[in-house]
């Protein structure tokens, strides 16, 4: 959901959980959450999985990794079949557990075996043997079955995927670059790539249910995730346990894809603020990276050298890959995700400012995007839903789009590859509403630059009574365990263990761990 899977991965916080957060969070609680017991009789499944050890470096101890075959076309159940990897850490103490907890990861595009991988240890702190844990990477991604497109390198970077308008704010190019993009998927990607899309990405996970032998799964969904669980929950809503929805934008199948990119320029607006105070702080100096006086001085500073850099791009450390405006926007972007990718950007913001200095990108700015990675994040949103294809309609809509938010420069309303998709939409988007077991708890941080907090509210009024939103006073994409707000973490930990729910909505306060 607009969240690059080529950002680096986050640090985990652990939070603490004080007697002290974990009464301000559940200070009133709802009852414990009813069962909702599955049909007895539940449709004919996969075979189990066959588990095999698969230790990674650094990971944690008793990972197992699986191959889940699932059909390429689900309305073919007996036609070509794709393969779906499957990671889990599996609870030590059968006494505790209690079921299966599903780890969805983000993108378009993450993996969730990565995902699992780097917060396993922390997920087992905070829930102990409760859960199996478990995740898998999407079709398309990572150890499943991947197609690329084809698609020139040139047109693989970050910044010619994302939509920058050239310098002048024309779309000429960017209209040009989708139309080959969309040719490329469409002569080269195959039955594979045109699979690629929610509708299958749940059909999937439902199959993983099955071949885990589950009656009801909980879900925890962060991004792109989070719309794959809520939909999941959704269409399979006696499938699911206790369901966290983190970092979640408008479900409304209007906004759906094409509404997420157009969130990114206010929600990017709402976020620069927190960077512009960071950067412009004394406590700067003493490491090198304050890059002005005031924080009021650090926006017109950086779209001043983007303009710069659009008429002169400078040479980077990277051997033909120069530091343009639009790297330079992006760049942006990407560091609004994380308080600890503020040092980096300052950084890049200093050297590109002294001629003596060889500014060095961000390793997802530095070079393409593997083909396979840039068609499973192109072919999902445009399988997902029908783009509208004039493009003067989008020239309008950057023109405007830069006026009102020049952080962005008309990108999250440009032109894209699916204006000019071949093939429709197989699946309409489902609509979320409250009908389902009142199993949900929404967390979502109050400045998110990626999935911005009134797309959560949208969401949360969908789901009525199903959900509880926790609102974290933080900046940022991605909550639970991944900002050290004990509040937010004791509400999902509380939930995920217990069963229990606040009573309703709550705001956690800024109380980070981490410095």
């Amino acid at each position: 959901m607009t969240s690059s899977p080529h950002v680096r991965a986050r640090r985990v916080t652990l939070s603490a959980l004080s007697a002290v957060t974990v009464a301000a969070t559940l200070a009133a609680v709802a009852p414990a959450l009813p069962s909702h017991a599955a049909p007895a009789t539940a449709p004919a499944g996969p075979a189990p999985l066959d588990w095999r050890p698969c230790p990674v470096a650094g990971g944690p101890g008793g990972q197992e990794c699986a191959d889940l075959p699932v059909p390429l076309d689900h309305a073919d159940p007996e036609g070509p079949r794709i393969t779906i990897a499957v990671t889990r850490v599996a609870s030590e103490d059968p006494s505790r557990r209690r079921g299966t907890l599903l780890v969805v990861p983000g993108g378009p595009g993450g993996s969730g075996v990565k995902r699992l991988t780097g917060t396993a240890q922390a997920l087992r702190t905070q829930l102990g043997d409760a859960y199996d844990l478990v995740a898998f990477d999407p079709r398309g991604v990572g150890g499943s079955s991947r197609a690329g497109c084809g698609i020139a390198a040139e047109d693989r970077h970050l910044v010619t995927l994302r939509s920058w308008p050239a310098a002048d704010g024309s779309v000429t190019g960017n209209a040009a670059r989708s139309r080959r993009i969309a040719e490329a998927c469409r002569s080269n990607g195959g039955a594979l790539v045109r699979s690629f899309s929610t509708a299958n990405e749940v059909r999937d996970l439902e199959h993983l249910r099955l071949a885990l032998g589950e009656d009801r799964l909980s879900v925890w969904g962060t991004s792109y995730g989070a719309y794959v669980t809520a939909v999941y929950a959704q269409k399979y809503p006696r499938r699911t346990d206790r369901v966290v929805l983190d970092s979640t934008g408008d479900p409304d199948p209007a906004k759906v894809a094409r509404g997420w990119l157009a969130d990114i320029a206010p929600a990017a607006a709402l976020r620069f603020p927190d960077f512009a105070a960071w950067a412009a702080d004394p406590a700067r100096e003493e490491d090198g990276l304050r890059t002005a006086r005031r924080p009021e001085d650090v926006e017109p500073l950086f779209l001043a050298l983007a303009e710069r850099l659009d008429r002169q791009p400078r040479r980077s450390a990277t051997p033909g890959v120069p530091l343009t405006g639009a790297r330079l926007r992006q760049a942006l972007q990407n560091a609004l995700y994380d308080d600890d990718l503020f040092p980096g950007m300052a950084r890049l913001l200093l050297d590109a400012q002294d001629p003596g200095a060889t500014p060095v990108l961000p390793g997802d700015l530095a070079g393409p995007l593997p083909d396979e990675d840039a068609a499973v994040t192109v072919a999902t949103i445009c399988n997902d839903v029908a783009w509208p294809r004039p493009v003067a309609a989008y020239a309008r809509a950057v023109a405007e789009d830069r006026r009102r938010h020049p952080l962005t420069d008309g990108m999250p309303v440009n032109v894209v590859p699916c204006a000019f998709w071949k093939t429709p939409p197989a699946d309409a988007p489902i609509r979320i509403t409250d009908e389902g077991p009142s199993n949900i708890l929404m967390i979502q941080n109050r400045r998110d630059p990626a999935t911005p907090h009134f797309g959560a509210l949208a969401m949360r009024e969908a789901l009525g009574d199903r959900a509880r939103l926790v609102t974290v006073d933080r900046g940022g994409h991605g909550v639970y365990l991944n900002n050290g707000n004990a509040c937010g973490d004791s509400a999902v930990t509380a939930f995920l263990t217990g069963g229990r729910r606040p009573a309703h909505d709550i705001r956690c306060e800024d109380r980070p761990v981490r410095p």
